[in-house]
């Protein structure tokens, strides 16, 4: 990230579509469904070298990490697995009536959160006691897939692809504060909280901005034109930089990292 360059490309990660780093570990945790019975994988960034990804066995795919263990979500699948990453096992598997989208952690609340998409609903839990604690339903929002939270204020950030909205969600009095507008094929959102902007990036061609003006007062700043499918992203919170891979170019397949600068002038 400092210089622009690629450091080492990874094998043996078929069908990768998402992935989570443990910094305590110095893991990465990879979800891949190119893999023989949709196994996550595991891989350590001290060499590059490959974990025993067997042993963390899902019937979908899973990524995402409460401290000290790893929260797995299973996309299509009604369940998510806790994962130990300390010792690469699942050691207990929630079951829903739902489809689950991706996961987020109130670092501050200490609570984990999942999108039910096909119920509409967000469903708290427990790390502690690995116990679903509550589910809350989305008023206005349909399949809520993508997910990212503010914890200093307790807001998750709800991507509806349904109805095409995002969803400021109040995770203390389980409500939603403001629906604002969101272009077609949304799939993953981050949030900044130095600039206090949550980035939705979505494959029709846009990454949204979205600006909190403070815990109850949310905007919507833009729709910044990007390639099409476009629908993964991340932030450094150091310097507010943007990371989107781009997977074609005017319809021609290429394969490159984009670094966006803030607008700081909103």
């Amino acid at each position: 990230m400092r210089t622009n360059k690629v450091v080492k490309a990874i094998p043996g990660v078929p069908g990768i579509t998402g992935l989570e780093y443990v910094p305590e570990l110095h893991k990465v945790y990879t979800s891949d469904l190119g893999r023989r019975e949709d196994r996550s994988g595991g891989l350590t960034l001290d060499d590059g070298s490959q974990t025993s990804s067997d042993r963390g066995q899902t019937k979908r795919k899973c990524v995402r990490r409460t401290i000290p263990e790893s929260l797995c979500r299973q996309t299509l699948g009604k369940a998510v697995a806790i994962v130990d990453v300390g010792k690469d096992e699942i050691i207990k598997t929630l079951k829903f009536n739902s489809e689950t989208g991706m996961p987020g952690y109130d670092s501050v609340a200490r609570r984990v959160y999942v999108n039910l998409r096909s119920t509409n609903e967000v469903a708290e839990i427990d790390p502690s006691t690995v116990l679903v604690v509550g589910r809350y339903p989305v008023e206005g929002c349909r399949y809520n897939h993508g997910m990212a939270v503010d914890s200093e204020h307790h807001r998750a950030f709800l991507l509806c692809g349904g109805s095409r909205t995002m969803a400021v969600f109040a995770l203390d009095s389980h409500r939603v504060i403001v629906h604002l507008p969101l272009a077609p094929g949304a799939d993953v959102v981050k949030f900044d909280p130095g600039l206090r902007r949550a980035y939705a990036a979505c494959s029709s061609g846009v990454i949204g901005v979205y600006q909190e003006d403070d815990a109850d007062h949310f905007r919507k700043l833009e729709d910044f034109t990007v390639q099409k499918l476009v629908h993964s992203l991340a932030v450094d919170t150091e310097t507010d930089r943007l990371y989107a891979p781009e997977q074609e170019e005017d319809g021609n397949p290429v394969a490159r990292m984009i670094v966006y600068e803030p607008n700081q002038k909103y």
